[in-house]
């Protein structure tokens, strides 16, 4: 195999495997050899005989190895091991009991435990303070249960290798639809979901209309009230403009174009990242081929792609048949309907090998006949596999038994988000444009490194002008081209970024594969900082125009404000020869956590803290010593300039084995619980001293390296660490 340093990095810190003492005992060959070995293995329920099982798993070791495609990461990491969890999409239904609702925070466990996602539609739950017949009381409401959901993913690191990841999705017309769009409006609530508005054709009518749309008690079905429909928009616009979220899917039209008639069910959520409409109980194996590898000159090497593809969907149905699934539930409703998503990676690779620009029309026009290529391949090869096969159980209910087309999958298409294995294949991520074209790398010893875009590494060598401080200057330029004049015009064109490119251009791309994809598609649709809210509605117009599923818009800098350390004029700074009098004021907050009871006490100066000492348990022990030594290096910061806002920020949801509940918060360690009293005292107030804030970019916790909000998340290019799992 031939890898990227970056795709080594990757590999052994997330992929390859460990001994008891975390030694890497697997090479990257060895890897292949075992996922390839695994998946072949399926063909013995087809009476396959052991050459035509050695020779399928040569072929899966080729695409492989050769980077043209790679499955989702459960498979590459759990494949041929004992866990043996390969699929990264689920959804799981929430029905208006606690038995309901508590069946699936354990359903969640477990499959955030074995390296999946899930999805969950809030929307069966009756509205806050309506009644609870069986208590008369009155319920908590749908936005108040996430809560549990998100407390339960915090606690458990997903198999070790992903994060918990959840999405969350009401419809537009439950009545706590407000408080739903809004429940990520302060920093920090619900950190471990994604939130999308299910927006229905009726509430579409309205808003066309300029008219109310009615909110329907799920518990009754009776209506309970109405809101405008242009309120309602505007609210999901300004809360995407501020964040990024929530997003929207056009919940009527998935069901109308899903293959599958009502009598299977009624699809009415999606995994975390968007892509993958599920019905409930259901999974999706997942996996993408690599654009880049199919450029041959200045044409697509169609044939190729033809027999990888095959090679693909044969890979995938294997998947669903030796895949050891967290719920014998999703095991059956999985295996019902077959569904497999084979999508792409390395887009903005193979237009830049083309010379096709990305914001153009012959980009439209090569999305459309790519993706079209794949579905029919994709098709053709479900159908063969169903020959031999045998069709999917839920056949007589589909699309295809209609037209007698015999079929093994009942979707084959999705295009998902690529974050690791695209840094595996070193391969730009699903179908976004190059989101940086040169950026700072961590290095081991600590220094950044300038790290350029392959390809645009080659062409400014090959024409003569590449130099380090032209990198430089592009890593200043925030990673574009744009307005660099000592570029030449047709690589400046050739060369965009994420950020260069209309929002309208990032839609029709979107929709130009959407247009021959099954599922839907991961993408963010990224926006300037100027952007306004109109803005956002007009590309959530645009995007339901052209047949999109749903649409996740970002706004450059919404999520990533950081605060530098200078102090306004105005506010009071300590001589700059502090001296601590021998008096000072302060309080002490008591805070259970799992390590014990702590104590916080924290003086100040001014009414700004300036010391802070954190007890807990008896003296010397390694607890103790450990929060002294945290309560010594706050005072020590907060002494020497640092903004108590930065101090919470690096300490806040720090997690350790035990999280626990303490006075109304979650206690997720010692050092979270210090944060916790610092911000309450000191930033919730209304009165505290902010310094000036920058747009920055945010920084990756594992590397330090920036992370890229792209397919919908934030990623590291650097380490492979995904917000999303």
């Amino acid at each position: 195999m031939r890898l990227s340093e970056n795709a080594l990095i990757v590999l052994k810190s997330r992929y390859l495997q460990k001994d008891s003492d975390g030694n890497i005992i697997e090479t990257p060959e060895q890897l292949i050899e075992r996922v390839a070995k695994a998946i072949a293995k399926a063909d013995e329920n087809y009476s396959a005989t052991k050459e035509e099982i050695e020779k399928t798993t040569n072929e899966f070791m080729d695409v492989m190895s050769e980077l043209k495609f790679l499955p989702n990461t459960p498979t590459l990491v759990n494949a041929g091991r004992p866990l043996g969890q390969l699929s990264a999409c689920f959804v799981l239904p929430i029905n208006d009991s606690m038995d309901s609702i508590f069946d699936a925070v354990k359903a969640t466990a477990l499959i955030h435990k074995s390296g999946g996602g899930t999805g969950f539609s809030f929307s069966r739950l009756r509205p806050k303070n309506d009644i609870v017949s069986s208590t008369m009381g009155v319920s908590s409401g749908p936005v108040s249960f996430m809560k549990v959901f998100d407390c339960a993913t915090e606690a458990i690191k997903q198999g070790g290798v992903r994060r918990g990841a959840n999405m969350g999705i009401l419809r537009v017309d439950h009545p706590d639809i407000l408080d739903f769009i809004h429940c990520k409006d302060k920093e920090g609530e619900f950190s471990n979901f994604n939130i999308s508005v299910a927006i229905t054709n009726k509430f579409l009518d309205a808003l066309k209309n300029d008219e109310e749309y009615e909110l329907i008690n799920p518990r009754n079905k009776e209506v309970v009230g109405k809101l405008k429909a242009s309120f309602v928009w505007d609210e999901i616009a300004k809360s995407a403009h501020k964040s990024g979220e929530p997003g929207i899917i056009f919940i009527d039209r998935i069901n109308e174009k899903h293959p599958l008639s009502k009598e299977v069910g009624e699809i009415e959520s999606t995994n975390p990242c968007g892509e993958q409409p599920l019905l409930p109980f259901e999974s999706c194996n997942l996996g993408s081929i690599n654009l880049g590898k199919f450029v041959k000159g200045k044409s697509i090497d169609w044939d190729n792609l033809k027999k990888t593809v095959f090679t693909a969907v044969h890979f995938l149905d294997n998947v669903i048949d030796v895949n050891i699934y967290p719920l014998k539930k999703i095991e059956e409703n999985t295996k019902k309907n077959r569904k497999v998503g084979l999508g792409v990676m390395g887009f903005a690779d193979m237009l830049i090998d083309l010379g096709i620009p990305y914001d153009s029309k012959e980009a439209i026009k090569l999305a459309e006949d790519v993706m079209c290529f794949i579905q029919k391949i994709s098709k053709e090869a479900s159908s063969e596999l169903a020959k031999k096969r045998g069709n999917f159980p839920n056949y007589k209910y589909s699309i295809y038994s209609k037209e007698n087309i015999p079929m093994r999958n009942a979707t084959t298409t999705t295009i998902a988000p690529t974050g690791s294995i695209s840094m595996i294949a070193d391969a730009s991520s699903g179908i976004e444009p190059i989101f940086a074209l040169a950026y700072y790398k961590q290095v081991l010893d600590g220094k950044r490194l300038p790290y350029v875009y392959e390809r645009l590494f080659n062409v400014l060598k090959d024409r003569g002008i590449y130099t380090e401080k032209l990198a430089e200057r592009i890593i200043d330029n925030r990673g574009s081209l744009k307005g660099i004049e000592e570029i030449p015009e047709d690589i400046r064109k050739l060369f965009v970024t994420a950020m260069d490119i209309t929002y309208k251009a990032h839609i029709d791309i979107q929709a130009a594969f959407q247009k021959y994809t099954d599922n839907a598609v991961s993408k963010t649709i990224n926006m300037p900082n100027s952007a306004t809210v109109v803005d956002v509605k007009e590309a959530y117009n645009y995007a339901y125009k052209n047949g999109l599923k749903g649409i996740t818009v970002y706004r450059d800098g919404s999520r990533q404000e950081q605060v530098l350390v200078v102090a306004k004029k105005e506010e009071k700074k300590l001589p700059e020869n502090f001296t601590r009098p021998v008096v000072l004021n302060g309080f002490t907050e008591k805070v259970k956590t799992s390590r014990g009871t702590l104590y916080v006490t924290i003086n100040t100066v001014n009414d700004d803290p300036i010391e802070v000492f954190a007890n807990i348990g008896k003296s010397g022990g390694d607890i103790s010593a450990l929060s002294e030594a945290i309560g010594r290096l706050i005072s020590i910061a907060l002494q020497n300039g640092v903004h108590v806002k930065n101090i919470v920020n690096t300490l806040i949801s720090i997690t350790g084995a035990q999280p626990i509940w303490s006075n109304g918060r979650l206690i997720k360690s010692v050092p979270d619980a210090i944060a916790q009293v610092l911000r309450d005292h000191f930033l919730r107030n209304g009165n505290e001293k902010e310094p000036p804030k920058v747009i920055a970019g945010e920084e990756c916790p594992e590397c330090g390296s920036p992370l890229e909000i792209v397919e919908g998340c934030a990623v590291c290019r650097n380490c492979g660490y995904s917000r999303c799992g």
